[in-house]
């Protein structure tokens, strides 16, 4: 059957332009739904070419810079941000080392490619001029620059560099980026020399103690770097870790040419901690030049002074003679200097106090007057007679003067020799001690071992048996060796800090502590941290003979060797010493040791003068005397 169909005719020339089926209403729907559709298509086509033309403008134009810069090998660098190292206190917060802003030349890691880039000539060229300019080798720099290059890490040509010396090699035209002027820091040390021994300094880091340190990374362990500063001795060594602080990092984007875009991230340093002593810097001073006067009485350059808080084992003061300025080693110590102390043959730089080892003579009487009581070697009231010396065999072993009838306390006081070979080697029906009894009672008192002070290079010394005698010398332990062991001299060796620790012990009741320099740490955020004192040996004697071994060592003040001292304001024990040395059978080295007030001690102090002549009495007694006659004075 046909379909109908409705025709349509062009009105104006009778043509048929369409035709619809009108039996079947589909083919209308379908004109009707593919015109609608072919609307969306174009809609959408336009819409996209829309898109990407908005795309197109905005990488073109309003993103052109930040593109470009990634086409130019844009990258990060991170950029330390410098802790500050901590202060470092007396007990009454004197100063006594501090930080100092300077301006150090750096050769920059990350402009080696540019350097390199240059000709030969050129580089060689810049090298020259600032050898010249900052009076630092080629040779020096070279190695720097090879060491950068190596570790990859920016390294120091030049410390504290002048101003004059800024302003000429920015104004020359013959400056590059890899040798750049940057701001620094380092200690300076306000009272230098009086503090030398104690404080110690610190100093451009090397590569043997980078490597010591290379498991410290930066961000994590604070980190050391090429360009960092650490201590190289005395306190500042002994707490690097406390006064260090940790760096801080700044991450920053930079360009090709190394131009800074913007900073991306930021960990902040944590700065060092500060470091209070126990140290009285007054008495620093005072404690000095004493001992300078009575050095120069003396004939003598070479001396050491130790002052200790018996209640605790603070160190208040620690002298060592000749002084050297610790700050010439902060900015890379001058070569015909360091020559000249190290080639001395005073040794400037020689902490007398801690390391210097030497027969400590009769301040050791007490100590061996603990040793007698405590075994039972003879009652303490028991008389002695001195002649002038005791004779063994052939040999002759001789007192400083014929003392007559001595117990253990005047003995102490006069500081009877014959009364101590008695009851150390034996003699007269006295058994006496033994060499292995004396060296457990000697030990108990910290000869012959480390006291542990808080300070570095600390000797041991000597405590002399038969097995060191053997190893020292190769021969066997005769008597004679037992009886110049008791009064201290012989193969026995001490340093003075030995010496005032074991003084201490006595004076305050038997508890021997380990010295410290150091009492406190202050953190930045103000919170503190007590350093505590360590006792080594306690309850070192019963009170009975501590109080005998004491009242001796009063009545050296009072009628023995050492009654100068009776002008203190305040009651004073105390023992003198005398020592013969190896090498000079005319010097001698005067001691003396002593502690105040007697009945509650606050103070212990032990004299050194090293070397002094033979023919002239003690000048360590006097130096005590003016010391405690000052610290006592309300005045002061």
């Amino acid at each position: 059957m046909r379909k109908a169909q409705e025709y349509y005719v062009d009105s104006q020339g009778g043509r048929e332009i369409s035709t619809v089926n009108l039996s079947d209403g589909g083919y209308a729907d379908n004109f009707a739904f593919n015109k609608r559709w072919y609307l969306v298509l174009w809609i959408a086509v336009l819409l996209m070419i829309c898109i990407l033309a908005m795309r197109v403008f905005s990488l073109t134009i309003l993103d052109h810079y930040n593109y470009a810069l990634g086409a130019s090998d844009n990258t990060t660098r991170e950029e330390v941000l410098r802790s500050v190292r901590g202060k470092i206190y007396d007990r009454s917060g004197v100063l006594l080392a501090d930080n100092e802003s300077n301006q150090s030349l750096v050769v920059r890691y990350h402009q080696l490619d540019a350097f390199e880039g240059l000709s030969q000539q050129e580089r060689d060229k810049v090298i020259s001029e600032i050898s010249l300019l900052f009076d630092v080798s080629v040779d020096d720099i070279t190695s720097v620059y090879n060491l950068v290059k190596e570790r990859r890490e920016d390294g120091i040509v030049a410390q504290r560099i002048s101003r004059d010396q800024v302003i000429y090699y920015r104004a020359s035209g013959l400056s590059h980026p890899v040798f750049e002027i940057v701001k620094s820091a380092a200690r300076v040390y306000p009272r230098g020399p009086l503090f030398a021994h104690v404080i110690g300094y610190e100093g451009l880091i090397n590569v043997d103690e980078l490597e010591q340190k290379r498991n410290d990374f930066l961000g994590e362990g604070g980190g050391y770097m090429l360009t960092d500063r650490i201590g190289k001795r005395g306190l500042e060594l002994v707490y690097e870790d406390v006064l260090h602080g940790r760096h801080g990092v700044k991450t920053i984007l930079v360009n090709n040419v190394e131009q800074e875009i913007r900073t991306t991230d930021v960990m902040q340093p944590e700065h060092g901690a500060d470091l209070l002593t126990h140290i009285d810097s007054a008495l620093q001073e005072k404690m000095t030049q004493e001992m300078e006067r009575a050095l120069q009485t003396a004939g003598s350059v070479r001396g050491a002074a130790v002052a200790l808080d018996p209640r605790n084992g603070g160190v208040l003061g620690l002298v060592s003679l000749p002084l050297y300025d610790n700050n010439a080693f902060v900015h890379g110590i001058e070569g015909a200097l360091y020559n000249s102390w190290v080639s001395d043959k005073d040794k400037p730089l020689f902490n007398r106090a801690v390391s210097g080892t030497y027969p400590p003579g009769s301040t050791i009487k007490p100590m061996m007057g603990i040793a007698t009581l405590a075994e039972n070697i003879v009652d303490p009231a028991t008389q002695i007679e001195s002649r002038g010396g005791i004779r063994i065999g052939k040999s002759f072993f001789g007192d400083w003067k014929a003392h007559g009838f001595t117990d253990l306390r005047r003995a102490i006081a006069v500081s009877s020799d014959v009364y101590f070979y008695t009851v150390g080697g034996g003699y007269g029906g006295v058994r006496g001690l033994g060499i292995e009894r004396m060296s457990h009672w000697m030990r108990v008192f910290g000869y012959g071992q480390e006291t542990g002070i808080d300070l570095t290079q600390e000797a041991s010394g000597i405590y002399p048996d038969a097995d060191i005698k053997q190893d020292l010398v190769g021969e066997r332990w005769y008597t004679g060796d037992t009886f110049n062991t008791s009064i201290g001299q012989g193969f026995f060796t001490a340093t003075p800090l030995q010496i005032a620790n074991a003084t201490a012990a006595i004076a305050n009741g038997g508890t021997l502590y380990q010295p410290h320099i150091a009492s406190k740490i202050i953190y930045p955020d103000n919170t503190e941290k007590e350093i505590p004192s360590v006792v080594l040996k306690g309850d070192i004697a019963n009170a009975r003979d501590l109080q005998i071994v004491q009242e001796g060592m009063r009545m050296t003040v009072t009628e023995g060797t050492a009654r100068m001292m009776q002008s203190v304001p305040v009651a004073v024990a105390g023992k003198t010493g005398t020592a013969q040395f190896f090498g000079d059978d005319e010097k001698v080295h005067s001691w003396f040791s002593a502690y105040a007030p007697f009945e509650s001690p606050e103070i212990v102090l032990l004299i050194l003068v090293e070397g002094q002549d033979g023919s002239i009495s003690s000048s360590t007694v006097p130096v005590a005397k003016e010391i405690l006659s000052w610290y006592f004075r309300n005045d002061r």
